[in-house]
């Protein structure tokens, strides 16, 4: 979970993640869409396989990311249960 929280604490990474719900993209694509180093870029996306946020798919010279929607309905699920009323 703390691997989780690290990852969606900068906004570059939430931006990617925006991204990725549209589909899969490649490293450069994603790149394409900053203004900061391809060098960077790995980097976050790096942290988000870490927190298993996206998941990766080599095809040839290209690697595809995606979301890993598994892991987004495990955090839901992690939160709601504070939301529930403990009655007396």
């Amino acid at each position: 979970m703390n691997a989780l929280f690290k990852a969606l604490n900068d906004s570059t990474r939430r931006e990617i993640l925006e991204m990725l719900k549209e589909g899969d993209l490649t490293a450069g694509d994603i790149a394409d869409k900053f203004n900061i180093s391809k060098p960077s870029i790995s980097h976050h996306l790096d942290l988000l396989k870490q927190a298993d946020l996206v998941t990766s798919v080599k095809e040839g010279q290209f690697i595809y990311y995606s979301l890993n929607t598994t892991v987004m309905d495990e955090m839901l699920k992690w939160f709601i249960q504070f939301t529930k009323i403990k009655k007396k």
